[in-house]
Parts: structure tokens; C-alpha cells; sequence
């Protein structure tokens, strides 16, 4: 369990979202001189930031304004950015972003009139603080993730997608909407050391320790979820993989991406030191992803 940690007064939970007390320490600062207020370091992880909230759009996997993804501010274990509450992802760029700490203050607020969802903070605070090797938590309530949330097995091995989540996967079950302190630590407790959660009757959570690797969990999660309600509603026997393939798959995808130039230190088949967690899948794609985006619109870059 993560150490105690504060919250805002009552007055927050009932709607403000930030309390008019905290308002001293917010410097607000024009969306268009964003970019000449913060360093190097954080104008690149707003960058990674927005370009993940406009690939959650174009992926499909948004709830109109709902939800958050967040980062951790580079340099600064109690900071992170967020998304401002009333935009759709679709329209999320890197200056409109939004940057907390964990004790619900807000540092640095664009002039856009859109501060954070209460529950961006109360479920992404305790996580950032309690793992400071997670970087990015990334928050969905797709309808397929949140049917597979609904089963009382969750998640299946029934396909290769889902077996990368084997045995990794914690569950929390619901007890209303992410605005209790106290069920945010159990939130904490249930994920564990593990990357990914399925809140019951909810919706999905991921985290990663870089954007990209965050995003490459919750897309191939969501796939997973996808093709485990095809397949249940297909009304057909289902073909059971068998444990020794699961374990197989299981520790393929344990390390990072494989190559023929580098299969010799990332194949874990070959090399058991490969089987590490902590290097995770995601990179590889990312440029790709980047260039996608720029290719359709470059402004999540502004």
C-alpha cells in the first residue's frame, strides 16, 4: 500500500475541481506561450501525451470527453500532465495540456477554460505515486473492454492478443466512480506490481513506463477484448489453446521487440534475460504511429 496521501477539500469532490486555496500556486499561461514556459524534457513528453490521446481517438477506443491518460513530468516524480476536462481527444494538443501534482494542485493551467476531471486525479495520483516506475496510466471504457470487465472470468487466453496478459493481469471490483480516496488506494493495491487492471463492471486501465509502451498495452488489450466478445457471441464451441502454448506466448512477449539483427539478446527462447518486463512493447511502432498522426493532422505537435 502507497504511503497517505492528501486530497482535496470536499468542495473539490463535488464538482470544483481544484480548490479556490490551491488557486496561488497555479501560474496560467496563454495556450500559445505554452511551449516557451516549460523545458525540453516536458515539451517532449506533452508531445508523446497528445499524439497517445489523438491515437485513443483514432484507434476507437474514446468515450467522448471521459477519461484520462497522464505523464509523468520528466524530472519531477510528483507532477504529471493530463488531459483538460471538456475536449474531446480528438482536439487535445500539447499545449492545452494540463499539469498537477498528486495533491490535486494545479501548476500550470492554459487560458483554455478547461481544468481536470476529479476523477483524472483520484485514480492517476495514487498509481504515480505508489509506482514511480510507471510514466503513463491510461484509462478507457470502451464497450468491448468494458463487457469483458462485466464476465466473472474477465479476461480469456482464447487468442495470442489476450494470452500476452496471462497471469499479469489485477481486477478491481467496482464500488462507484473514482472519487474516493480510500477505494483508490485499494485500486492501487489490486493493480499491484502489475501494468495491467481490469476494474470490474468499469472499464480497463494500463499503465507503462513510457507513453508509447502505454498505448501498445491498451491497444492490444482492447483487441484482446474485441476478439473475446466475437467469439463468445458466436454462439459456437470455443477452441481452448493449451497451457504449455499460453506459457509459450506468455514468454515470448515478456521482452521487447524482435528482430532478425537483435533476435540474439530479445528472442527470451533463446536468451532467458530477454523475459524482462521493464522493456515492454511500444517503441518500435511509435515513430510510425507519429508519422500516421502527421500525416492526417500535425497539431497535437502544437
Amino acid at each position: 500500500m502507497p504511503a497517505s496521501w492528501s486530497v482535496p477539500p470536499s468542495s473539490a469532490i463535488k464538482g470544483a475541481a481544484v480548490a479556490a486555496s490551491n488557486m496561488a500556486r497555479t501560474e496560467i499561461c496563454s495556450v500559445n506561450d505554452i511551449r516557451a514556459a516549460v523545458g525540453e524534457a516536458e515539451w517532449a513528453a506533452r508531445v508523446d501525451l497528445a499524439a497517445c490521446y489523438r491515437l485513443v481517438a483514432l484507434y476507437g477506443m474514446t468515450d467522448l470527453i471521459y477519461n484520462h491518460i497522464s505523464a509523468q513530468v520528466p524530472g519531477h516524480d510528483d507532477q504529471y500532465l493530463i488531459n483538460p476536462y471538456g475536449m474531446l481527444y480528438e482536439e487535445i494538443t500539447a499545449s492545452s495540456l494540463v499539469k498537477i501534482d498528486i495533491e490535486g494542485r494545479t501548476l500550470l493551467q492554459p487560458d483554455h477554460g478547461y481544468n481536470v476531471n476529479v476523477a483524472g486525479f483520484y485514480l492517476h495520483a495514487p498509481i504515480h505515486r505508489a509506482r514511480p516506475d510507471v510514466k503513463c496510466v491510461l484509462h478507457t471504457h470502451t464497450r468491448a473492454g468494458t463487457a469483458v470487465s462485466t464476465l466473472a472470468e474477465g479476461l480469456l487466453p482464447l487468442s495470442q492478443t489476450a494470452m500476452r496478459f496471462h497471469g499479469r493481469i489485477g481486477y478491481h471490483d467496482f464500488e462507484g466512480p473514482a472519487i474516493d480516496r480510500d477505494e483508490c488506494d485499494r485500486v492501487v493495491a489490486d493493480l499491484g506490481r502489475n501494468n495491467v487492471l481490469i476494474l470490474r463492471n468499469h472499464g480497463l486501465l494500463v499503465c507503462g513506463r513510457t507513453v508509447p509502451q502505454a498505448f501498445n498495452a491498451i491497444y492490444w488489450l482492447e483487441q484482446a477484448c474485441r476478439i473475446q466478445i466475437d467469439a463468445l457471441g458466436c454462439g459456437r464451441p470455443l477452441h481452448a489453446p493449451t497451457e504449455t502454448a499460453i506459457d509459450n506466448a506468455v514468454t515470448c512477449f515478456a521482452g521487447t521487440e524482435i528482430t532478425l539483427d537483435n533476435e540474439r539478446d530479445t528472442n527470451p527462447v533463446l536468451n532467458e534475460a530477454a523475459q524482462n518486463q521493464q522493456a515492454g512493447y511500444g517503441l518500435l511502432e511509435w515513430p510510425a504511429l507519429r508519422r500516421r498522426l502527421d500525416r492526417i493532422d500535425g497539431s497535437y505537435a502544437q
